[in-house]
């Protein structure tokens, strides 16, 4: 063998491996990646800068070899964020935010497999990421060595010019000059880099968007028994994926002809309609917050900074018109004290609902239960003894969240469901035997919903002790395993229970009778606050003061909420 073969081998062989590892792409729709025949920018740029740095100060060091595998690592990582993050959520991977919530996304698998299996998987991974920053090391160096040689330096500068005046000549639509490039890192870590700053630096923060007023009555919800309850359900998971998808729709068919039966056997009419979320796959709370607040929140950083303002919400709006507020949410495990921004009476998270039975995963309350304890507590007539004030609540829902695994079995006995025999060893057993299929996740997402659509309907049939007003609103479309490529970031929403004048509003903005929502979309989930606002304040007709079989209902109004006669 020549020398000059010798010395391109090592150095084409060094700088194809590591331009692998800055080009990758995922495996759709999962969590493992392919190599793709691309060329690494970034490592072009790399190799001429340690060129100029041995021109400077010669070979690197063993330290300095180190902090360059350390960097080099530290990129491939956000590669690998930045590929698998549109596959899994539908949306471009964000640093800070996902990196934010890590730790608990690995406690929700972990939840869901034996603790040998997270040891060992914990293990491999430190291993393996030991052993990934010793080859590149070990790669880094051979470069360097190659670069020693004085002869081929002048070429690879030469090189390096070339390619880098290919990247700059590109222009969008016009000229395409990058085709054998992959798509840099380096504009993620800046793009990130700037919302850490906005974050951080809330005065250099371009501001929230303009709030709804927040100024008119509830007049829309009065009865003759008083003012209504509302219940506002954030379905987890819940896309337009299962209307639009024709496959989801049809498996889906026998659940919601059986919904419908059962709101139209109750005198109820379902009103749906679609709106686009502000978020993809997860980050759910961006969903809640948009709707609560009535402020576009598809920026992560607007988010946190919406909850350290004093911006108004549905929920005050509520107190303030006499309502108790409250915040069900099963799904919460930890301290939560940004959630004051919404100002719930009450907020009663995973510990303090009262669950007493046994764990189904991660997310250990069943929906289904989770909507008995409710009822028992707040709505049904026992828990109004003391307090008969209507109430306003918030219930975001976790049994459709992914990976829709263990599924609880549905209970027929409601008052089952508040004590410890809620379920027995047997069924919570079984549900966490089933598969986990978490590569193709379909079945029991679809599942899940069945589910969901069977415990509404549940509660539709349960006695009511006040009127009442169901919204369910999907917070965003399940993850990219089960929505496809290229789907619309669209949710459905359904309001059941709505009359006179409210329901002719939300029909006059876009609702259509049935659970199917129309094509078009009322817009951004925030407007959708400003419709229901509007809705809620709607006048009811003179001729429909007192609807058939329904009369004063207005003189009941003002007295349920102590403005006389």
């Amino acid at each position: 063998m020549t020398p000059g073969l010798a010395w391109l081998l090592r150095f084409g062989g060094a700088f194809a491996l590591l331009n692998a590892l800055l080009t990758f792409e995922n495996r759709w729709p999962g969590l493992g990646v392919h190599a793709m025949p691309r060329l690494s920018f970034e490592l072009c740029l790399g190799l001429a800068a340690l060129l100029a740095w041995m021109a400077w100060r010669g070979l690197p060091g063993r330290r300095a070899l180190t902090l360059l595998a350390l960097g080099f690592v530290a990129l491939v990582l956000v590669r690998y964020a930045n590929v698998t993050a549109p596959a899994l959520l539908g949306r471009p991977v964000n640093l800070y935010w996902d990196g934010r919530h890590a730790l608990e996304l690995l406690r929700v698998a972990a939840g869901s497999v034996p603790a040998w299996q997270v040891a060992a998987a914990a293990a491999a991974l430190l291993l393996g990421g030991a052993l990934l920053v010793l080859a590149v090391r070990a790669l880094i160096a051979v470069l360097a060595q190659a670069l020693q040689a004085p002869r081929p330096r002048p070429w690879l500068l030469a090189g390096v010019a070339a390619l880098s005046a290919s990247f700059a000549a590109y222009v969008p639509g016009e000229r395409d000059t990058r085709w054998f490039f992959s798509l840099p890192v380096t504009p993620t870590l800046w793009q990130q880099a700037g919302l850490l700053a906005r974050v951080v630096l809330p005065a250099q923060h371009d501001g929230l968007g303009e709030s709804p007023a927040f100024d008119g009555g509830l007049q829309a919800l009065a009865t003759p028994q008083g003012p209504g309850d509302v219940l506002l359900v954030f379905a987890e998971s819940y896309g337009m994926v299962a209307f639009d998808r024709p496959d989801q729709a049809a498996a889906l068919a026998g659940a919601r002809a059986a919904f419908e039966a059962t709101a139209r056997a109750q005198g109820l009419e379902v009103l749906s309609a679609r709106v686009g979320s502000p978020t993809f796959g997860g980050a759910s709370w961006l969903a809640h917050a948009g709707l609560l607040a009535g402020v576009d929140t598809h920026d992560p950083a607007d988010h946190d900074l919406l909850l350290t303002s004093d911006r108004p919400t549905l929920v005050r709006h509520f107190a303030n018109h006499g309502y108790r507020t409250v915040g069900w949410m099963p799904g919460l495990k930890r301290p939560w004290p940004e959630g004051r921004f919404y100002g719930f009476e009450r907020l009663a998270d995973d510990a303090g609902i009262g669950y007493q039975g046994p764990d189904f995963g991660y997310w250990r309350i069943p929906d289904q239960a989770a909507m008995a304890l409710l009822r028992a507590q707040e709505l049904d007539a026992p828990a109004r003894a003391d307090d008969a004030r209507p109430r306003f609540v918030v219930f975001p829902t976790t049994s459709t969240h992914a990976p829709f695994h263990p599924l609880a079995p549905f209970v027929d006995e409601v008052q089952r469901l508040t004590g410890p025999q809620a379920y027995s060893a047997d069924e919570a057993a079984r549900a966490l035997a089933a598969p986990l299929a978490l590569r193709d996740p379909l079945a029991p997402y679809l599942d899940s919903l069945r589910g969901q659509y069977a415990w509404l309907a549940q509660h539709l049939r349960q006695p009511r002790a006040a009127p009442q007003l169901l919204i369910v609103v999907g917070d965003h479309q399940p993850p990219g395993a089960v929505s496809g490529r290229g789907a619309p970031w669209e949710v459905p929403v359904h309001v059941v229970g709505a009359r006179g004048a409210l329901r002719q509003h939300l029909i006059d903005e876009g609702f259509v009778p049935g659970l199917t929502p129309p094509a078009q979309s009322l817009g951004p989930l925030h407007r959708l606050t400003r419709v229901l606002l509007d809705a809620f304040d709607a006048p009811q007709p003179p001729d429909d003061a007192d609807s058939p079989g329904e009369p004063g209902m207005h003189v009941a109004r003002r007295r349920a909420l102590g403005q006389g006669t």
